[in-house]
């Protein structure tokens, strides 16, 4: 009995030993990621940033990140404040809108349907739609819609995104929205051109597939949402419904501008729940990024099988639009992700299709900036290839005179200009209607952003006239003087 004794104490101890090593472990990480921001430009010999630091840079209330590591949630985390006039503070349960990422958890609701052999993804989706129906019309030469071409954004529609709508006045219904009749305050769904042409974003086209949710099931489209997809993942404290009364209100952020003030009602009502209204916290999508992460490799099927998972993470328009995700190739790992901006509140997820890890980052304001720098850290602590994305840069000395010698007005589009002025040995960039950017010089003539992918050039022509060059989104611009 003594020896059996000794053995259970240190086996015991052993367990403690190992428990206590794990935690600090994990603590330790936690702290790295929290010091080691850095954007998607990192100056050379420039120190990482700390995130309340930057929550603060950027006036960001609150965040709440969670990690996944080889198919389990490593961490979450809360910071800062949820609503600054009730002093309530985010933690993993504090619930965010995830604005576009609703695209996400929606392509499941609908595929479900799918798989169930209640829809199918090539028929035309006035077959299924009976409240409202597509008004085809000679922009879609004759071509049907269908229901991958809604999840893909490949079905040539408008309307990008939505506003939404201030608490307390008229919300519209779903076909008022797809109507575009008062109070709807988006315009009406239709073509711009044929389906299946090319990739065009449009949550208006999302909103039909919420239109025939309801019409094949006969339920609220949140009722179905909650019943046949959330609760099946674990996402027991997220809700499509618009507005959140079956949540604990008090868990819910208020929304703030990019200037850190909150906006009027405290957040807005989204019917549009498809596109944009689903409530939740990165716990609950973490649930949902582990669950398709275990689904694809044939793993688990809480909702939909290995092979509805392998068909929605497929590229379907474009080179990287899959079934409500993006599917991005990023060094030698490929991910499914998909990002969010609902007014005051931005968010973006990634998860591995193989290996089981990713990230989740929510914040309650207008400015996301933080985001990708809290990513970047993630990705360098935790090894996750190909999210870390950061340009190293090298600032080098430029003569005072050369640099006011590139100052004056470019004409960005007219009458929109660049102003670009010289303040004590420094050179600034300011758009018409927006604040001023430090340029950074990389060579005499060439300058680059810290916050943005952009990039600037000073050329002067024969005659010793300067002429700007703006380097951005896979190309280049000449802007013309304006004066």
């Amino acid at each position: 009995m003594k020896i059996l004794s000794k053995s259970l104490t240190l086996s015991l101890l052993l367990f403690i030993q190992v428990r206590v090593y794990a935690q600090s472990n994990a603590q330790d990480k936690i702290s790295q990621v929290e010091n080691g921001l850095v954007g998607n430009v990192q100056v050379e010999g420039e120190k990482p940033w700390n995130l309340l630091d930057r929550m603060v840079y950027y006036k960001i209330p609150g965040l709440s990140i969670a990690v996944i590591q080889n198919y389990k949630i490593a961490w979450a985390k809360g910071y800062g404040i949820a609503n600054d006039s009730a002093k309530i503070p985010v933690t993993t349960k504090t619930l965010f809108q995830a604005a576009s990422i609703s695209k996400s958890l929606n392509s499941i609701g609908v595929l479900k349907l799918v798989q169930d052999k209640k829809l199918d993804l090539n028929t035309d989706i006035n077959v299924y739609l009976k409240s409202w129906k597509f008004p085809y019309d000679s922009l879609s030469k004759g071509k049907k819609i269908t229901i991958a071409n809604l999840l893909s954004h490949s079905a040539g529609l408008n309307v990008h995104g939505f506003g939404g709508y201030e608490r307390g006045l008229p919300l519209p219904t779903v076909v008022q929205i797809l109507n575009g009749e008062k109070p709807a305050n988006s315009p009406a769904i239709k073509s711009m051109f044929e389906p299946g042409k090319r990739y065009e974003y449009s949550g208006g086209g999302t909103t039909i597939t919420q239109m025939i949710v309801m019409d094949i099931t006969h339920m609220p489209y949140a009722d179905y949402m909650k019943k046949e997809v959330l609760k099946p993942l674990g996402m027991n404290e997220s809700t499509y419904a618009q507005p959140p009364y079956d949540v604990d209100q008090n868990l819910l952020t208020v929304a703030y501008t990019s200037a850190g003030k909150p906006i009027k009602g405290n957040y807005h009502i989204y019917p549009e729940q498809a596109a944009a209204g689903l409530w939740t916290n990165p716990t609950d999508l973490a649930k949902y990024i582990i669950e398709t992460q275990l689904a694809y490799e044939g793993k688990s099927a809480k909702v939909l099988n290995r092979e509805t998972t392998k068909l929605r993470l497929t590229v379907h328009a474009g080179n990287d639009v899959g079934l409500g995700a993006f599917i991005d190739k990023m060094d030698s790992t490929i991910y499914f992700s998909h990002s969010g901006g609902n007014e005051g509140f931005r968010c973006q997820y990634y998860g591995s299709i193989e290996g089981g890890n990713g990230v989740v980052v929510m914040v309650n304001s207008d400015n996301g900036g933080v985001i990708q720098e809290l990513i970047n850290s993630v990705a360098k602590v935790y090894g996750f290839k190909g999210l870390f994305h950061t340009n190293l840069k090298k600032i080098v000395p430029v003569p005072a005179d050369v640099l006011k010698s590139y100052t004056g007005k470019f004409f960005i589009g007219p009458p929109r200009t660049l102003t670009i002025t010289e303040m004590d040995g420094k050179l600034y960039a300011g758009a018409s209607g927006e604040a001023k950017r430090e340029l950074y010089p990389q060579s005499n003539n060439r300058f680059f952003l810290k916050d943005l992918p952009y990039e600037l050039e000073f050329n002067k022509d024969a005659v010793g006239k300067i002429h700007l060059i703006f380097y951005g989104d896979g190309g280049k611009v000449e802007l013309k003087r304006a004066e």
